[in-house]
């Protein structure tokens, strides 16, 4: 019995040598290796190394399912292009002699980034090439090796300076990856320069996964230069600021500091004025929850997932409420429902104080307005209770403009955007009564309720011709707001 086992495992392992080499190949087969350069801007380059990685980043360009997100709906697959200002009449009052008060649509997404700006009305761009500082993966390098020229130059003149194959390129791999390594960096010389003002040198492994994203959302001003034309690359306004306190205070103070900050001229009340632009770093780093426990950008808008037996970060980058709280419940332990209807009702909260906010500060705009109007006749305390309603005005206005054009409508920091949106009521109404008290003083009779006008700024806005669509309009979820406006002051739309 032994020697028959014996026999029989030496035939079976005869059998299974003579197989083996009988399939075998004439000689190995070489394993191709990629070397990515550290200058490659093709993200299908990159693509050949890391393949999943590629294709979640091109889904970027793919609508989402319609209706999961209330307020920020992005590009969804009903295809609409949802317009701010019909969202929000009241910032087309606000915005009126800006780009941003003739159009003014919700982004749709990253791989969008230039495309929206090359559609949307040139008044957008019309700083120039500049207005590429956060779209373009070739900002960097165009500013240090073509200055003035490509900064300045008109927007889509600068466009087609850009490598042809390349020219609608959004955010790509080497804003955010060293070809070598893969280890995450920033491309952006505005937050390097950002990250210099408030004393912050080094990160930690998780800091890296939020300034990756921090780079591009983030605000930021286009300094001009005594006749307002664009005298540089952009420049954050954090003077004063600090790593995990860049506070709306401090922005404020910053961009009212002289004319390099002022870029626009609003048309209602004659007032040069700053801007400010998407600050998700800032709202969500100033102490926030999910800052305190520190979690990254990444974790909730790159989670984690699986092809086969690779692990990746999701590189379809979107909300949360798109991916169905995927991101969310992998720390929390309630249902995906559930997560989905606590973001909703932060967002119903600082939707319904931007609302308040936003007319309250309009309401005094109109005020200014009509005192401007009149002949300037006014006394000493006039010009006195003038500076200071001009002052309050602006401090409510880059509050509203802060939580407005901030992407989370108020969930990146849900007790910091209601205080910032507490204190712009507070700055617009102090200044709303000064302003009566002037136009009282001269003999003016202002109405309980001021009429807006709106249709005037609403419609037939731009080239386009663009119009105010009332479906797309957000009302106070607890309809607090039809206490203090008109009801004809959107009248003829």
């Amino acid at each position: 019995m032994i020697i028959f086992k014996t026999s029989k495992i030496s035939a079976l392992t005869m059998l299974s040598v003579i197989v083996l080499f009988s399939c075998a190949p004439k000689e190995p087969e070489k394993v191709q290796s990629i070397t990515i350069d550290n200058n490659e801007y093709d993200p299908a380059v990159w693509g050949q190394v890391y393949p999943v990685n590629y294709q979640s980043w091109q889904s970027t360009q793919d609508p989402k399912p319609s209706g999961l997100s209330k307020y920020r709906r992005g590009w969804d697959d009903d295809r609409v292009v949802y317009d701010r200002l019909s969202e929000f009449p009241f910032a087309a009052l606000l915005y009126h002699g800006w780009g941003f008060g003739i159009e003014y649509n919700e982004p749709r997404g990253h791989h969008y980034a230039v495309i929206d700006q090359i559609e949307i009305d040139q008044s957008r761009t019309s700083p120039g090439g500049v207005c590429l500082a956060c779209k373009t993966p070739f900002h960097k390098e165009y500013t240090e090796t073509r200055g003035m020229d490509y900064l300045s130059a008109p927007f889509l003149k600068a466009v087609e300076m850009l490598p042809e194959k390349h020219r609608e390129l959004g955010a790509a791999c080497i804003d955010c990856h060293l070809a070598q390594t893969m280890e995450l960096r920033t491309h952006k010389d505005h937050f390097e320069k950002g990250m210099s003002m408030i004393g912050k040198t080094e990160f930690s492994h998780q800091e890296t996964r939020t300034i990756a994203c921090a780079q591009c959302h983030m605000t930021y001003y286009v300094p001009r230069d005594e006749n307002r034309k664009v005298a540089g690359d952009v420049r954050p306004p954090w003077t004063h600021s600090q790593w995990g306190a860049i506070t709306i205070e401090n922005i404020i103070e910053d961009l009212l500091t002289d004319y390099q900050r002022e870029e626009w001229v609003q048309k209602v009340t004659g007032f040069p004025m700053p801007y400010i632009r998407h600050p998700e770093f800032e709202l969500f780093s100033n102490q926030s929850v999910h800052w305190m426990a520190d979690v990254s950008c990444a974790d909730c808008h790159m989670p984690y997932t699986r092809s086969g037996a690779v692990k990746y970060s999701d590189h379809n980058v979107t909300s949360p409420l798109k991916n169905k709280m995927r991101a969310c419940i992998q720390c929390h332990t309630e249902s995906a429902d559930w997560l989905q209807d606590q973001v909703f009702t932060i967002q119903d909260r600082t939707t319904s104080l931007l609302i308040r906010a936003g007319y309250a500060t309009a309401i005094t705009a109109k005020l200014f307005e009509k005192l401007h109007q009149l002949p300037n006749t006014g006394n000493q305390s006039d010009e006195e209770l003038y500076a200071i309603a001009k002052d309050y005005y602006k401090r409510a206005f880059l509050r509203v403009v802060f939580i407005s054009a901030e992407n989370s409508a108020g969930f990146h920091n849900p007790t910091e955007a209601t205080r910032v949106l507490g204190d712009a009521i507070a700055f617009a109404q102090k200044s709303e009564s000064l302003l009566r008290q002037i136009l009282t003083s001269r003999g003016i009779e202002v109405p309980v309720f001021v009429d807006l006008e709106l249709d005037q700024y609403l419609n037939l806005r731009g080239d386009k011709k663009l119009m105010f669509m009332e479906d797309q309009e957000f009302s106070d979820p607890f309809d607090i707001q039809s206490f203090f406006t008109l009801k004809t002051s959107k009248q003829g739309m």
